[in-house]
């Protein structure tokens, strides 16, 4: 069977950003974008394209001297303020700057997400981010197991904060930008679109039928993840993008995003949610003894442990990568009766970087898995290629979905100069974060899964490219050919290095 795809038989529907406007966002209060990295420069532009306010009112925070990359919005009014936020000094420097209605982004990899809502929950501060961070998230020998060190352990400790959490109701989005954030609202978008197809084309007993249309009508997710049938929901991405500038490979790391972030992630271990279809847990896995106990995470490093997956332009083989929608998809999908899990999904997150990101990759082993003292984000410098990246729905009675973006360079170049497709994607989905919470500054402290999805997407997706929701008879090898299959964790892993460095372009 050949799964190549966006062809007649797979393409079912396809939105493209093309001719796509969206009206203006209009704040009057005070707003704090924390950190000026790639993420920062690429949002700070299409705020000054989208964003009505007066940007005096509007303040750049970075640890370091970085207002050569936020020219533009410097001119147009904006402040930049050189400091480091510690825990000590958390409070005066932002008291300083926003108070009851204003609004922080943060986009810095080192504040603690707990502490920084806590203090905006108290000052009536609106606030959004991309990820759960932690005070020096990097620092080695932190005196955390193996277990404490996990994104797992970072999302029962914001729970546990959530639920002791009293007084403020200050609208607060967590993880927000393409993954966590884009991909929770494009697995509503394909439940809800794939519920629609079983409904409309596949036979089914009269309770089934009306459980289901029950579910769409309340637009209970994880009743209708339950009852499609859907076992497995990769979060699949294939990065493309090219530099066009010689690399040295023994002496520099480059990458799309956060260099420091990817390696990060590389070199953690293997986290992944474990669907109640499962059967067997692997050798080398880990169960939570608290929390949810959704998640189980392996012994081994991420970029050691390969899955296959797929994306629109075909199979990928990718790492098993840890994140935090893994964790936030699978606990929004959890039907419970009583306190018995009754379904849930297993979620990962496949992902294949740039091949010069997977050059890079691959000489960690060679570098005792440290970074090199030069590291770059592709910016300028990329030539061609796109990031493919969104969620592939999979089990269920239409085999499998796949909803995302497909956001090739040039395109991004149509919105955003100087920046890449990757980070476009994300700084588009703060934006549209942002546009939420003006809209509703009182809904508490937020994940993707509490938000509408289509008030999200009509935000985000005009600056995404084309955003196909498609069908597709895509089966990782083993199973292809079954007509029942089980769609088990056993069936998509692979001991296939060369298959993931396949596409190295040295």
């Amino acid at each position: 069977m050949k799964t190549t795809s966006l062809d007649k038989q797979t393409l079912l529907a396809i939105a493209t950003s093309e001719g796509k406007q969206i009206d203006p966002i209009e704040f009057n209060g005070r707003l704090v974008i924390i950190g000026c990295g790639s993420v920062s420069q690429c949002l700070q532009p299409l705020l000054l394209k989208n964003l009505k306010m007066d940007f005096s009112k509007l303040t750049i925070i970075d640890m370091e001297d970085k207002r050569d990359n936020a020219k533009e919005i410097l001119e147009a009014g904006a402040t930049y303020v050189q400091i480091e936020i510690t825990k000590e000094n958390l409070g005066s420097v932002l008291g300083e700057l926003v108070g009851e209605g204003d609004m922080i982004i943060d986009l810095a990899w080192n504040i603690s997400t707990i502490d920084i809502i806590d203090w905006c929950q108290d000052n009536g501060v609106l606030f959004i981010n991309t990820s759960i961070e932690v005070w020096e998230p990097y620092m080695p020998n932190n005196g955390l197991s193996a277990a404490d060190d996990t994104i797992y352990a970072r999302h029962v400790a914001f729970q546990e904060f959530k639920r002791r959490r009293t007084g403020g109701d200050t609208t607060a989005i967590i993880e927000h930008g393409a993954n966590p954030g884009l991909v929770n609202h494009w697995v509503k978008r394909g439940l809800e679109e794939v519920s629609l197809r079983i409904l409309e084309t596949v036979p089914m007993l009269v309770e089934r039928r009306q459980a289901l249309e029950a579910a769409v009508e309340a637009r209970d997710f994880a009743k209708m993840a339950m009852l499609t049938g859907t076992k497995v929901i990769h979060i699949s991405e294939r990065d493309t993008q090219k530099s066009g500038l010689p690399i040295n490979y023994k002496e520099e790391f480059v990458n799309t995003w956060s260099v420091e972030s990817f390696h990060q992630e590389s070199v953690s271990v293997a986290e992944l949610a474990w669907g109640t279809h499962e059967r067997e847990l692997p050798e080398d896995a880990i169960v939570h003894s608290h929390g949810p106990q959704n998640k189980i995470y392996l012994e081994r490093m991420g970029m050691q442990t390969l899955a296959n997956s797929w994306v629109p332009s075909g199979d990928i083989v990718g790492q098993i990568t840890a994140h935090g929608e893994v964790f936030s998809i699978s606990d929004h999908l959890t039907v419970k009766d009583g306190d018995k899990v009754e379904y849930r999904p297993s979620v990962y997150f496949v992902y294949k970087p740039a091949d010069q990101a997977l050059n890079c990759l691959a000489m960690q082993e060679s570098l005792n898995y440290e970074l090199p003292e030069n590291t770059r984000v592709m910016n300028d410098e990329i030539v061609s290629g796109m990031d493919e990246v969104g969620v592939l729905l999979l089990g269920h009675d239409l085999n499998g979905w796949w909803v995302g973006s497909r956001l090739d360079i040039h395109e991004t170049r149509s919105h955003v100069t100087g920046q890449n497709a990757t980070t476009l994607q994300v700084a588009a989905s703060a934006m549209s974060a942002m546009a939420y919470a003006i809209r509703h500054p009182q809904s508490g402290i937020c994940t993707a899964d509490d938000l509408d999805y289509k008030e999200i997407l009509a935000v985000a997706e005009p600056f995404l490219g084309p955003c196909p929701s498609v069908q597709t008879d895509w089966k990782p090898e083993c199973i292809r050919g079954q007509e029942r299959a089980d769609w088990l964790l056993q069936d998509f892993l692979v001991d296939d290095e060369d298959a993931f460095f396949a596409s190295q372009a040295v």
